[in-house]
Order: C-alpha cells, then sequence, then structure tokens
C-alpha cells in the first residue's frame, strides 16, 4: 500500500479513537455554509450515528455503525434541551433504522428487528423482535445496511458486496424490497457495489420522476486516487443492473472482471459523485425554509475516503434540477468537516424536518447538527 494512502488511514483511524476518547464538542465554527445558512449542535450525545429516521410524534432514531446501539433523540421543550435514550443495543452494526406504523425497523447484518410500539415505549423500550430473518450476509466488507420503506410500503434492503472487488453472481451486490414481515422479496436492482443511501423522489403520481427509486453507490478501491467515481444512480424499472464487480462508473471496465461484459451492456450512474468521497445517505429536500434554489435539491452526506492520499469528500452535497429535470448543477451545502487532511466529522446521512430545516448526522464527532437558513 503507497506510504501516502497508508498515512491517510493512521491519521483518520486517529481521528476515530480521540473522537471516541475525548467527546470533545464538534467545532461547527469550522464549516463553511453559503451565505443565510447556518449550522449548530443539535445533540452531541450519538455515538456512531449513522442512518436516522423519525417517528410519528417527531422522535429523532438514529442508527450507529460501531456502537451497536439505537438511539432516541427528543426535545423535552424550550430551555431543557435533548434528550438521548438508547432503545436497542448489542446489534452488529445497526447502521439503518425505518419508522412505520408506530414501529421501529433496524439493520442487523443477519436479520432485521423491530420494536413494537416504540414512541409508547422510550424509557422502557421493548426488545427487538427479529422481523426479517436470514438475509445473505458473508464475513468481509459492506454487511451493514441503510434501510427504508419505500411509497410502495415495501421494506427496502441492500445486500453489500462482500469484498473490495468479487464476482459473486446475484446473490450479493443488489437492492431487495419485501413485505415487512420479510416476505414477497424480490430484486429491485443489482450490479452494486456498496450502497448504503436511496431515496425517492417526491411529487404527485402523474408528475415527472415522482416516485423513482435514487441511490447512493461506493466506487472500488485499489484503482488509484481518482477512479472510479462514486455513483448516483437512478432505478428507472426493476431488474436493472448497475456494473459491478465488471464495470465502474459507467465507462471504467474492472481491470480483473470486465473482460467479456462491456460498459454498454449496464445502466451508467446518473451523476459521477467523484472517487473515494463515499457518498451515503441522501435525501430531496422538500421544505420551504431554504431558497428557492436548494427546493427540490437532493441532498447527499459524502462521508469521505480513507484510502486517497489526499482526502476528498467529509461535506454534504446538493444536486439541483433544472427546470427539464435533468441535473443543473452538484454544490456543497456544508464543508470544512476536516482541515490540513485531518478529519474531526463525517457526515453519514440528511434528515429534513417539517420546519423546512435539515439534521446531518456525524459518525465520527458523534453528533447530530441542524441546517437553517436566515435564522440560527
Amino acid at each position: 500500500m503507497p506510504f501516502r494512502r497508508t498515512m491517510s488511514m493512521l491519521v483518520l483511524l486517529g481521528a476515530m479513537l480521540a473522537a471516541a476518547g475525548t467527546r470533545a464538542a464538534p467545532p461547527v465554527a469550522r464549516l463553511r455554509l453559503p451565505p443565510g445558512f447556518h449550522v449548530s449542535v443539535y445533540t452531541d450525545q450519538v455515538p456512531s450515528a449513522r442512518e436516522m429516521a423519525i417517528g410519528a410524534r417527531g422522535t429523532l432514531f438514529v442508527g450507529s455503525m460501531t456502537a451497536g446501539a439505537v438511539y432516541a433523540v427528543t426535545d423535552d421543550g424550550p430551555g431543557r434541551g435533548r434528550r438521548v435514550q438508547v432503545v436497542a443495543r448489542g446489534l452488529t452494526m445497526p447502521v439503518g433504522v425505518a419508522f412505520r406504523d408506530g414501529d421501529l425497523y433496524i439493520s442487523d447484518v443477519r436479520d432485521i428487528v423491530v420494536l413494537r410500539g416504540i414512541e409508547d415505549r422510550l424509557d422502557h423500550p421493548p426488545a427487538p423482535q427479529v422481523a426479517v430473518p436470514d438475509l445473505p450476509w458473508r464475513v468481509g466488507d459492506h454487511g451493514w445496511k441503510f434501510i427504508a420503506f419505500g411509497p410502495d410500503s415495501k421494506l427496502y434492503v441492500p445486500i453489500g458486496a462482500p469484498c473490495n472487488i468479487c464476482d459473486v453472481g446475484h446473490r450479493f451486490g443488489r437492492l431487495m424490497r419485501m413485505n415487512p414481515d420479510g416476505t414477497g422479496r424480490e430484486d429491485v436492482a443489482y450490479g452494486l457495489r456498496n450502497s448504503v443511501g436511496f431515496t425517492w423522489q417526491p411529487g404527485q403520481p402523474g408528475q415527472p420522476g415522482a416516485g423513482t427509486l435514487w441511490f447512493t453507490d461506493n466506487g472500488r478501491d485499489l484503482m488509484g486516487d481518482d477512479v472510479p467515481s462514486d455513483e448516483l444512480n437512478r432505478v428507472d424499472h426493476a431488474g436493472q443492473s448497475f456494473g459491478y464487480p465488471y464495470c465502474h462508473q459507467g465507462d471504467v471496465p474492472d481491470p480483473v472482471f470486465g473482460r467479456g461484459h462491456p460498459c454498454s451492456d449496464f445502466t451508467p450512474p446518473v451523476l459521477k459523485l467523484g472517487a473515494h468521497v463515499a457518498a451515503l445517505g441522501l435525501r430531496f429536500y422538500t421544505g420551504s425554509q431554504f431558497p428557492a434554489a436548494w427546493r427540490g435539491a437532493l441532498l447527499i452526506a459524502e462521508h469521505g475516503s480513507w484510502n486517497r492520499s489526499r482526502l476528498a469528500g467529509y461535506r454534504v452535497m446538493a444536486v439541483r434540477f433544472g427546470p427539464d429535470g435533468g441535473i443543473a448543477s452538484y454544490v456543497p451545502l456544508i464543508d470544512g468537516f476536516q482541515q490540513d487532511e485531518t478529519p474531526w466529522g463525517r457526515p453519514a446521512d440528511v434528515q429534513p424536518l417539517p420546519d423546512g430545516s435539515v439534521l446531518v448526522s456525524d459518525d465520527l464527532a458523534g453528533a447530530i447538527y441542524r441546517v437553517t437558513y436566515g435564522r440560527d
């Protein structure tokens, strides 16, 4: 492994250990936002914060990557601050959380578990029940799972590739959907290396793009600093293949597995996001607090690189669309989670709130931030 890449990994590891050990307040004053936007610490008491979901009563649920716990964040009222409670513990990389009909669904690497009636029981959470058993899993990379319920009321679950690059057929590297009890499983998309974020385009039935599924996918490692790019993809019909492990970023054949599988056989990305930026959670902004240019934008958390000679990512970006629905720009909403090649934060997910503000989770600082416009 090149020396500079090794040093990048060591610097990141050191930052993670320091954050876990000291729990210093996140230095949000270092963050850069467009004029008129503000960012504040919503809470800094959520270790390894990853995917977020909002309950029917406004409870913020947060999964975690390394803590093995799932958290509930509630507002105790003006001047009383926010309370963080553990509602599940002892799980394996419970990154994903999804709320439906009063129940909280949580991803484990082998199963999806559920906490029934959780908002009535925050002080005494119920024991997790297995809702979806026996998901494909193999020791290796990308066993963690971002999960969500789609407009069709189906639970969507990604099955990441158990490696950096390998050919394991259709058992891994795909996106599934199913009923909440795990029955009726079917595949939605193939050729995904590691999707840790997906969402659906809002809009009324009949409007262009309404209900369309969008997802991020992380490109493979060890092909250099600048190739291949992470991807923003769109699923136009079930059964599409997006190339992994044969083709990357829509136009780069894999040096090991690409022979005999031309890139033209696969669906190319809608947008190349940059190599190693580690694009994770994404949501459409449907509020009215942000200026008109940001309304309808697709917000993407770039977790940041670990294997690049100079860091990339470590920011929250916005895909802004033109009048024709095409992509007009890809611009930063928040930047500055690393200074001088030393990261202090890693954005993992974005979650718009009903008041038009947006929450951002940070699994390195163990924090949730709130982005507002026009006021603190």
